[in-house]
Parts: C-alpha cells; structure tokens; sequence
C-alpha cells in the first residue's frame, strides 16, 4: 500500500520521469556506483505497480539512448576496439548496474516480459560486445555478469514463457555466448594476472552462477540442442569445466561465494545431466568426486547438502545402469564410461561413503537427513565394500566403543531392500536416524 500512496507524490512521478545523470549528479560519483543498482531497483519497483506499457518505455529511454550509442561506437556491435577506444569506461560500468538494479526489481511474469522484449534481441550484440572490450576489467565485467546472472534467474517464476516460445531456449543461448566468451579469455590470460580473485576467480564464480540458474530455471527443453546439433548447451558446460578445473581445490575451498556456486553447479548437472559428468575423462571425474568428498566436511550446510545430492544422483546413475544393467533399450550416455572410472579408479566411491559415515555418526550435523541420502546408493553399488568399509570404522573407534558401534551398525539396513525405490530409501534414512541417536547417547 504504500508503494502506491508514493506514486500518486508529485516528486516520485518528477523522479520517475528524470532519474538519470542529468538530474542527479551523486550517479557519476565513482564512489556511488554499486548504489547505482540499489537506486533503478527501487525506482523499477515503483515504476512496475503502474501497468501502462507507455510509461515502462519512457523511464526506459534514456537508458535505450546508452545502449544505441554504444551499439554504434562498436559498429552495430561488432568492433570491441572501436567500442573500447570511443566509450568511457564508466559509462558502461554504470549501464550494466543501471540494469541489473531495473532486472531485480521484475517479480512477475508481465514485468519480466517488459524488460526481455526491451533487451532481446536488439541490444544482446551490444552486451556481447561490451564483455569482449573489457574482458580484461573485472570492474567492467563483474557488473555485466552479475545481470546475466539475475536475467536467467527464475525467482518468484517470472520467466514464464508461451508454450511456442522459443525465448527460453534464446536466452540459454544468450548466457552460453556470455560464459565461453568470458572463459576463453580467462584461459588466454593464464597466470599473468595482476589479482588472481578479482581477475579470475570472481568472474568465474558468476559465470558457474549463470549457468546453475539458467539449467535450473525450467523454461529450457535442453534435448532440443542436442536434436538440433545446437552448440550452445556443450559449448557452455565444456568451458564451465574448463574453468572449474583450473582453480586448484583447495582455493575453490577457501573463497565461500566461488565455492557455493561450484557446488550450486555440480548439484544441478548431477541432477539433469549426469550423464555429462559421467562422460568425462577419468581424471575430470576423479576431480569432481573429490570436491565433492570435501564437500561433503564442509561446515556451510548449502554446500555440503547440494554435494550429498550430487553424489546420490551420480551413484544412483550407477547403480541402475551398471550394477543392475539397462534392462530394455539402450544404454543412457555416460554409462560405459562411469564403468571405467570405477575401475580406473575404484577408490571413489568407497571414500564418499566412509566420509558420510564419518560425518553422520561422529560429528554434529544440521543436514543428516540430506547427508543420508547418498549413503544406500554407494551401498548398493558394492556390498563387499561396505562390509569391509563397515568393519574399518568399527576398528577406528576405540576399544570400548566398537562392540556398541558394530551392533548399530548391524541394524543399519534392516528391512531395506536392494533397491532405490522412494519408500525403500526413506527406510533406510529411518534407519541412520535411528543408528545415530542410539551410538551417539552411549558415547
């Protein structure tokens, strides 16, 4: 209610009327440019309680002149040098704060619509081009992928395209030209960066930002690249790899926002396209379930769940299609080659599941139930394992405990079965609850 009490103020319709530069010096203070955002989101939150399309197109204006200048300093889009030379770099940086603030003010399907039909596809040839001038300035490009990031984002369903649509798939497209341009220059430039994290490693997170929301934003049919031999999807999961694997583990670790973004990521590849992580060569593989297994210690709760869930969907991918075998039809891709990553390196998945074991039972946890999840999966794979695994913890405790410990063990699976059927897995969730609580209140 009180959003609509200020726009009948004469001062909020002068301000939505005048809001850029001109009227208001404090925007081209250097200091002020992250409040540039803050600023065009409050701004595009008033401006959307009013439903006249006329008034979206004139506060819109002056924000339409910037980006038609830029699109002919750089020839329509095609010349960064010309761009680069002719246009001020804070022009650009305020441009692309400017609009990430207006995208994160649209909260329904009829806002969102607005500003997608504004920028697509007239304006994405000049956002490709600004990225590839000043791919080399993270105060540029941080802002340029920080709006690619919220324009994917499908928050409160807002992007809710017809069923003949072919937005979403466009869109996809969009972001996937964003992330292999941005890549391709972060693997030019190597180690001779001045800033390893503000230079790479930021960018990087958001890139891996994008591409979680765009695949889990469900408005993309991604079969249709593959029918189409459309690039876009390989093109975009191929450098997202590719920048994974050069930033060695322990620095993914250590920055929490790179990290949360990495495991955001393999949580949603894991879950709709694990057979593309299966068909990756064996030391890649070897490098994904790694991170995972440290992911699996980590204290933040968002990043050990979203690893739990990752290692379930690919030992689950395992299990049905190698363990018990593809019954009719043929073998799902990633198959034949997850079987050879178990043999290459057959320590895998033993590992994930004694680290489980060992966060479950020994130490505090808010996530069991998620960290439990897994666990029947990397059972089932190998039973042997486990056994032999099981005895292993027990003789790692001490003296006095192990008797107690092998006997909650013994009922870990009892009444489950050798499948992964839903009502059997909640079973055996039942069941670590129970052995849990009943090792933990004798220890």
């Amino acid at each position: 209610m009180s959003g609509k009490l200020l726009m009948k103020l004469d001062s909020i319709s002068y301000l939505l009327a005048h809001h850029t530069a001109d009227h208001f010096a404090f925007l081209d203070h250097p200091a002020n440019t992250r409040n540039r955002t803050t600023y065009y989101s409050t701004l595009a939150k008033l401006l959307f309680m009013d439903e006249q399309p006329l008034r979206f197109k004139a506060f819109m204006a002056p924000i339409t002149t910037v980006l038609l200048a830029l699109a002919a300093a750089s020839n329509g889009g095609t010349s960064p040098t010309s761009l680069r030379a002719n246009v001020p770099k804070a022009t650009v940086i305020g441009l692309f704060r400017d609009i990430r603030g207006i995208t994160a003010a649209t909260a329904s399907r009829r806002t969102y619509g607005q500003l997608f039909d504004w920028l697509y596809p007239t304006h994405f040839p000049t956002i490709r081009c600004c990225l590839e001038a000043y791919a080399d300035s993270p105060d540029v490009t941080t802002p340029l992928l920080k709006f690619m990031a919220e324009f994917v984002f499908n928050k409160s369903t807002r992007l809710t395209f017809d069923s003949s649509s072919p937005n979403g798939i466009l869109l996809f497209r969009e972001a996937s030209r964003v992330i292999v341009a941005y890549g391709k220059h972060v693997l030019a430039a190597g180690a001779a960066l001045p800033n390893t994290y503000d230079h790479k490693y930021k960018g990087i997170w958001i890139c891996l930002l994008i591409l979680s929301r765009a695949m889990s934003g469900n408005y993309v049919n991604f079969g249709v690249f593959e029918l189409y031999g459309d690039p876009a999807l390989k093109e975009a999961l191929e450098m997202a790899l590719r920048l994974v694997l050069s930033i060695p583990l322990p620095d993914i670790l250590a920055f929490r926002k790179l990290s949360r973004a990495y495991f955001s990521l393999l949580e949603v590849l894991a879950h709709n396209h694990t057979g593309t992580v299966a068909a990756q060569s064996t030391p890649t593989f070897t490098f994904l379930l790694s991170s995972l297994e440290a992911g699996l210690k980590s204290l933040d709760v968002a990043i050990s769940s979203a690893s739990a869930a990752a290692v379930d969907n690919i030992a689950g991918f395992y299990f049905r299609n190698v363990v018990q075998g593809v019954i009719d039809g043929p073998m799902p891709a990633g198959t034949v080659e997850i079987a050879e990553h178990a043999r290459a390196a057959p320590q895998l998945f033993p590992e994930l599941l004694r680290t489980l074991f060992e966060v479950v039972l020994f130490e505090e946890c808010s996530n069991q139930w998620s960290l439990s999840r897994p666990m029947l999966s990397l059972i089932l794979i190998n039973e042997q394992i486990y056994n032999d695994l099981k005895a292993q913890i027990v003789t790692s405790q001490p003296a006095e405990r192990q008797a107690h410990l092998a006997a909650c063990m013994d009922k870990l699976m009892v009444d489950v079965g050798r499948n992964l059927e839903p009502k059997n897995r909640d079973k055996f969730t039942q069941n670590v609850t129970l052995v849990r609580h009943e090792y933990r209140m004798k220890s």
